[in-house]
């Protein structure tokens, strides 16, 4: 009887012993901020935390950096050797640049991944043949419209004459209204004009459009379409850089005339998405240009009543080689330091499954979805149909773009153009800077 008792308290230890062994730490993410995204990423947490982690008895939590700086405070911290943070925010035009400080992930990605993300998308997420990231967001741009507004244009006979004589006058030519798909930048500047109230007393908003101008290099990103529809970019096939060119002139002066005209809200280089959203979210503008990410948000009409219901999409506007638009995905990869490897592979892995990856989608990430799954929720989000198109025929990365040195790039880019956007310096000396700088950069 005694012995009875003996060995069945040992297998008791022993069975606490073996879940104990089993049983995963908990995990510390840090990930991109802002809305849709982020509260779409704390309801996926929850679904692990209830569902995967309640069963290893390992729990996620996400944390923040602020937008402004947040890459540059990454990079510090995990070059630090930082362990606050177990799986860290991955992009396609900075992997170059963090892949030091992370472990690649191929060991994760198998056949079925593929039936949950896109193949394209993985791709973006690798450097130098390692995969360092699981997409969770394809990036682009939209031309955002009140289809009220524009329709109007095109239809109404005193605003077509109205519109016809504004750009005649500022821009010496006559232009005529076109739907907002037919656009070229011409078309427009036109259009930011007629619904600038100081330049159209009977606009019914008062601005045309919003312009992101913060020194950001974000915005750099949105406003670069301007250059790559005009046939510009980074170097040229040889490696030489090419940005004192037309194209990027032309993409300089597409903001530069909007500004000067007022036909963007005067505190525009202090905006970034957040407040360009908010600006056109409350009607105060007929048009602007923006992240995918922003969809959700204007066909709420809790959020924003005065556009759900009237918002039209389309292409960035054309220039003389078609529409264009910047794209990227981002994702989550492992920071190097964590002691924690086995937890963050483990959650990583259960985010690269369809549950996770739905969920995400509905609440409002925008995932790049395999076809089969972009399928089943094209009837909740179908902008996510018109990323995956707009990807493919109009997207483009700079050359030079996806290197370690592409962020700080951008950044110079961002100080440069926006002093000339905001007159603090002229143009032709914001293009030499940002030259003199890329050829530090790639060692010319």
């Amino acid at each position: 009887m005694l012995k009875s008792r003996f060995l069945t308290a040992g297998a008791a230890i022993l069975a606490t012993a073996l879940s104990a062994s089993t049983a995963l730490a908990d995990i510390t993410i840090l990930a991109w901020p802002g809305e849709p995204a982020e509260s779409a990423f704390r309801k996926v947490l929850d679904l692990y935390n209830s569902t995967e982690g309640a069963k290893n008895n390992s729990k996620a939590s996400v944390i923040y950096f602020s937008q402004q700086g947040f890459k540059e405070k990454m990079l510090a911290d995990v070059a630090a050797g930082s362990k606050e943070f177990d799986v860290m925010l991955t992009a396609t035009y900075d992997v170059g640049l963090y892949a030091p400080f992370m472990t690649p992930i191929d060991d994760l990605i198998t056949d079925d991944v593929y039936k949950v993300v896109s193949k394209n998308s993985i791709e973006t997420q690798k450097y130098e043949g390692k995969t360092y990231g699981i997409p969770t967001d394809l990036s682009l741009h939209f031309l955002y419209y009140r289809k009220d507004l524009i329709d109007q244009l095109n239809t109404d006979p005193a605003w077509k004459a109205k519109y016809e004589e504004i750009s005649e006058k500022i821009l010496g030519k006559k232009l005529s209204p076109k739907p907002a798909d037919q656009w070229d930048w011409d078309d427009f500047i036109a259009s930011a004009l007629f619904f600038t109230k100081s330049i159209n007393p009977d606009s019914p908003v008062r601005y045309g459009t919003v312009l992101q101008m913060k020194n950001l290099l974000y915005n750099i990103m949105l406003w670069q379409g301007t250059v790559a529809s005009n046939g510009g970019n980074w170097r040229d096939k040889d490696g030489n850089i090419t940005v004192d060119s037309p194209a990027f002139k032309r993409g300089l002066e597409i903001y530069k005339i909007i500004t000067d005209n007022e036909a963007t809200p005067g505190d525009s280089s202090t905006y970034e998405y957040g407040e360009a959203n908010s600006v056109f979210g409350a009607g105060q503008v007929a048009f602007m240009l923006q992240w995918n990410a922003a969809v959700p948000e204007f066909n709420d009409a809790t959020k924003y009543p005065t556009v759900a219901g009237k918002l039209g999409l389309s292409h960035e506007p054309a220039g003389s080689e078609g529409p264009k638009t910047h794209f990227h995905s981002l994702g989550l990869g492992i920071n190097k330091n964590t002691a924690k490897l086995d937890e963050a592979k483990a959650f990583l892995s259960w985010l690269a499954t369809a549950e996770p990856m739905k969920l995400y989608a509905k609440e409002g990430g925008s995932p790049p979805l395999a076809e089969g799954l972009m399928a089943e929720i094209a009837g909740d989000r179908p902008e996510m149909l018109l990323m995956g198109e707009h990807a493919a025929k109009y997207g483009f990365v700079m050359d030079g773009a996806t290197s370690a040195k592409a962020m700080g790039i951008y950044t110079n880019m961002a100080e440069n153009f926006t002093g000339y956007w905001t007159g603090e310096i002229e143009q032709d000396e914001a293009i030499a800077n940002v030259v003199a700088d890329m050829k530090k950069a790639f060692a010319q």
